[in-house]
């Protein structure tokens, strides 16, 4: 037969860590960092990535004390629900994530260069040519315009833009490939 735990205050924890309480922490953490670790280590099937979700986790959980609401739910299911948030966010964001080879790299990488170089002589007469990039950007349908204002305005990455407009890798890299095609014809 084997003992009940003894009763922990997880609540008590969160409140003192929304107020700044480091012991109160290191106690959450000690109470169930190692349950966590199982529950990250389930979704995310790997131990290296499972321990930094949990910590990770823990952030989270040391920033955002002061949003747990007892009338939600348990602050022990809200220790939870956080890490498993993270290890479901990461899963999904990797899942959309292109894997490139080394080599493939490099050869990108060299293509990039070689654009750029052929691009670095002033050829472009930008001073007539201004209010035209605004009457072809018009033309481009609405969420392929933010992709490419997104990319050269703001200086998203792909990924950024990937997730800001819940759409996947590879169609936001289609899109802004297609739209500077589209672009630089009606630029001509």
């Amino acid at each position: 037969m084997s003992l009940p735990e003894p009763f922990f205050d997880y609540e008590a924890c969160l409140i003192a860590c929304s107020r700044g309480e480091q012991q109160a922490l290191r106690d959450l953490y000690e109470q169930e960092s190692a349950r966590l670790l199982g529950v990250a280590k389930r979704i995310a099937r790997d131990d290296a990535l499972a321990e930094d979700i949990v910590h990770d986790a823990f952030i989270k959980i040391w920033t955002r004390a002061s949003s747990f609401d007892p009338a939600r739910g348990s602050a022990r299911g809200w220790i939870f629900s956080v890490t498993r948030h993270l290890a479901l966010n990461f899963m999904r964001d990797s899942a959309r994530e292109v894997h490139v080879s080394e080599q493939q790299e490099t050869a990108l990488h060299d293509l990039a260069s070689l654009e750029a170089s052929h691009e670095s002589v002033d050829s472009f007469d930008y001073r007539s040519r201004s209010g035209r990039i605004y009457m072809c950007l018009e033309q481009l349908e609405p969420v392929r315009r933010n992709c490419i204002l997104h990319a050269y305005v703001d200086g998203y990455s792909h990924s950024e833009i990937s997730q800001k407009l819940d759409t996947p890798l590879g169609t936001v890299k289609a899109w802004i490939k297609r739209s500077l095609v589209a672009l630089r014809e009606c630029m001509g």
